[in-house]
């Protein structure tokens, strides 16, 4: 795996900001201390800071030469609101808050890539370092977006990076077309009539209705889609009753919904109305589904994508990046980007077969650090690819 040198020579500075990072998570739009912390360094490296972007994300500007070509790199900065269980030195000292999503990573390899080019300057043209706030759940990239982030900073192209535990180190996966799935927000309240759990026959039980909800809700997938279109129906909370004899007035289902068609989006929220509607009634309750539309799929421009391999290529070697496979379920509001500008997403393997192949989002996950240079290289080799010098 060809390293840069350069990124190699300064790894230990990076390990010990990310770890730093990792230590003081903060979540969406309460970044502060991290991007004081990016800003700061990005400083003291010459490159022009331009702060207060969706609250506390900020873009990093970089010019070599007189070309006005143009490419833009975004990581995110936040953390998750759940706890941490490892025992390491670098652990979460805020209670509740824990990067396990590697976003404290994906800061550091940006950070690593935007140190090297300032004291190299191999490229022509303008790199724009996007340090985005509120990925998980907040939509902080839309909020960029809307704000003019590519009106204020023009990018030809942009692109990302997202660890990835399934896939080894010095391995990536870079697809054309979709990669991730639109995630949507699914609220259903069940309006029934309580009494005495001896008593069910003068009460209208919501528990059972929202149950009948849940099986009914599986058959959507399984015999209103077409195969061949990939949908995912998830309840995932259930909420009803205070005590074990008393049958409920309400319950409430909360879920999510992964497509990437428009076509089919719109034919489960469809069908899910139907079914909450009908099957309240024929129990004789009331029943209103709230349907919210969440981050749109993440797709990666064909011609972008295979430029971001190429670049992976001279990095991690032939035959170490995917180009083919199936799109995951995943969402990402890096999706918000990829609408505004030609890009790519790219995944980078991180697993090690050890404590690094923990999956993200579980409370003992931890970014792999040797992962850094590969990501920081790659993310220079792109600038250099894309911005050639003469």
């Amino acid at each position: 795996m060809p390293i840069i040198n350069r990124i190699a020579d300064f790894h230990a500075d990076l390990t010990a900001t990310r770890r730093d990072i990792h230590a003081h998570p903060e979540l969406g739009f309460q970044e502060r201390r991290t991007s004081d912390m990016v800003a700061k360094m990005l400083e003291s490296w010459g490159v022009e800071v331009h702060r207060n972007i969706a609250g506390t994300g900020l873009v990093g500007v970089l010019r070599n030469g007189t070309s006005k070509r143009s490419i833009g790199f975004r990581a995110d900065m936040d953390c998750l609101p759940m706890t941490e269980t490892n025992d390491f030195g670098h652990r979460s000292t805020v209670a509740g808050q824990m990067h396990a999503c590697g976003h404290d990573g994906h800061t550091t390899m940006l950070l690593g890539a935007a140190r090297y080019l300032a004291e190299t300057k191999n490229f022509d043209g303008t790199v724009n370092f996007i340090f985005q706030p509120a990925e998980e759940g907040g939509g902080g990239g839309e909020v960029m977006v809307k704000e003019g982030l590519f009106d204020r900073f023009p990018c030809d192209s942009v692109f990302a990076m997202h660890n990835t535990p399934e896939i080894p180190l010095g391995e990536a996966r870079i697809l054309a077309g979709p990669v991730l799935a639109a995630a949507d927000r699914i609220t259903i309240t069940i309006h029934g009539k309580g009494g005495h759990a001896s008593r069910p026959q003068q009460c209208i039980d919501p528990v059972l209705v929202g149950s009948q909800i849940v099986v009914a809700a599986q058959s959507i997938v399984s015999r209103s889609m077409d195969a061949l279109d990939a949908a995912v129906i998830s309840i995932c909370m259930f909420h009803a009753g205070e005590a074990s004899n008393v049958i409920p007035e309400t319950a409430e289902l909360h879920g999510t919904v992964r497509t990437f068609k428009p076509a089919i989006q719109d034919k489960v929220e469809e069908r899910l109305h139907q079914i909450v509607r009908s099957t309240a009634e024929a129990y004789g309750a009331t029943a209103e589904l709230s349907y919210q539309r969440g981050y749109p799929p993440t797709v990666n421009n064909p011609e972008q994508a295979e430029r971001a391999a190429k670049a992976a290529d001279a990095i991690l070697g032939e035959g170490k990046v995917q180009r083919t496979g199936t799109p995951r379920m995943g969402a990402e509001d890096f999706s918000y980007m990829l609408l505004a500008r030609p890009g790519a997403f790219i995944g980078i393997g991180q697993g090690d077969g050890g404590r690094h192949s923990v999956s993200v989002h579980n409370p003992r996950y931890d970014f792999n650090d040797d992962l850094i240079p590969l990501g920081s290289s790659l993310f220079a080799k792109l600038a250099e690819q894309e911005l050639p010098r003469g």
